[in-house]
């Protein structure tokens, strides 16, 4: 699989053109033209407020519908006698009225079990809004006891991978479970078991040890771009400083430019100042996630080539006898659902509390659910183990079924 870099400048398309207004852009953001006072007819000097020049590049406002595109609004509430109320708007007809199309996935539990009948199920997890609670402060994104006592105890049975945004590192201190394997970056940092055929096919596929000491292959397509990545970041938090709420994470391949708890007047700030950055970096494209501008380089590699690359090199590239299953909420997610999606390789289930467009199959509300639906793969397994042991107790002593 080639991983190619091109110089392509982002990828976002260019709107209509757009007036100040419209954009929400503040004024102080407008360079003023240098003409200077005029000389009104009567005699009488008379200054001419000094217009904006017009924007060389006007994405920005394609940005600003994507950032709130992005952040789909909290349900209305009222308090009514000390309670709290949910007020539906007709939410909940649509909600249903979308599982038409992405049916739940714990109601379709049967239809996936009855389809990895004679397969091995390969599981693929995002981590932020999957496994974790979306929260305001991304370093207090904590699973739940239960949670990763779920993905522990699932883990045993089906080769279970992380794909996350974050970095592989700080992907791995959140979860802790040596169990698992970890992709952080999109997948553009992988870590996966040494075999010499993978590293001899891959030329980003670097040696190193794991926590436990065994020799691991590492893959980072964009290894290159790490002094591009650092440099970005340090930018990043310069020009944010000031930006009340604003929060810059560096996850080695990538950037993150959180805006969650930014007044969402100050949105077109902050699309502002990451566009007028990336201009002098046309190897970077920006990418939007709930509430986050990422930015990463500008290579042929996503969480969809990732989950190609780790069915490959766990030696489950064989279609036909693998049943890969993929949950993420994001919309980076979107490239590992279109990969499994193709030829019908697999499902994909989108955790989502609102109704969005997706190439998922199936559906989860939030991140009960998906612990719920993790709950259900192991009773399945735990019950298919059962009943394996069983069979084998009933055999003649010293007969072989094999």
């Amino acid at each position: 699989m080639d991983v190619k870099s091109t110089n392509a400048s982002a990828i976002l398309a260019d709107p209509p053109p757009m007036n100040k207004s419209r954009l929400g852009i503040f004024s102080s953001l407008f360079p003023y033209s240098q003409s200077g006072p005029s000389i009104s007819t009567n005699g009488v000097h008379s200054v001419t407020r000094k217009k904006p020049a017009k924007l060389d590049d006007v994405r920005s406002n394609g940005w600003l519908d994507a950032m709130k595109s992005s952040s789909p609004p909290r349900k209305r509430v009222h308090k009514e006698f000390n309670t709290i109320d949910i007020v539906s708007d007709d939410s909940e007809f649509a909600y249903q009225s979308w599982m038409i199309k992405y049916p739940s996935a714990l109601n379709s539990f049967q239809i996936i079990m009855n389809r990895s009948r004679n397969r091995k199920l390969v599981l693929f997890l995002d981590y932020d809004g999957t496994l974790s609670p979306i929260v305001d402060d991304p370093d207090r994104a904590f699973m739940s006891r239960n949670m990763r006592s779920a993905v522990k105890s699932v883990a045993k049975y089906f080769p279970t991978a992380i794909i996350s945004g974050r970095s592989r590192d700080k992907v791995y201190e959140l979860v802790g479970l040596t169990e698992l394997y970890y992709a952080g970056s999109h997948g553009m940092d992988i870590m996966f078991p040494s075999k010499d055929i993978m590293s001899e096919n891959h030329l980003n596929c670097v040696k190193s040890t794991d926590s436990e000491g065994k020799e691991v292959n590492l893959f980072q397509p964009a290894s290159e771009f790490i002094t591009m990545i650092n440099e970005v970041f340090r930018t990043f938090v310069r020009i944010t400083k000031d930006i009340k709420g604003a929060k810059v994470e560096n996850h080695k391949f990538c950037v993150s430019v959180h805006y969650r708890n930014v007044d969402e007047n100050s949105w077109p700030v902050i699309a502002q100042l990451v566009h007028d950055i990336l201009k002098d970096y046309p190897r970077l494209r920006l990418t939007h996630g709930r509430k986050v501008l990422e930015v990463r380089p500008v290579i042929d590699w996503d969480k969809g080539k990732a989950v190609e690359f780790l069915l490959e090199s766990l030696g489950f590239s064989n279609q036909g006898d693998v049943l890969p299953i993929y949950i993420g909420d994001d919309r980076t997610d979107e490239d590992a659902f279109k990969v499994l999606r193709k030829e019908d390789r697999g499902y994909g289930i989108l955790v989502s509390a609102v109704p969005k467009e997706s190439n998922a199959f199936f559906s989860l509300r939030d991140t009960s659910e998906v612990q719920d639906f993790l709950d259900f793969l192991l009773r399945m397994a735990e019950d298919a183990n059962t009943l394996e042991i069983e069979r084998r107790s009933t055999e003649p002593y010293g007969y072989d079924t094999d």
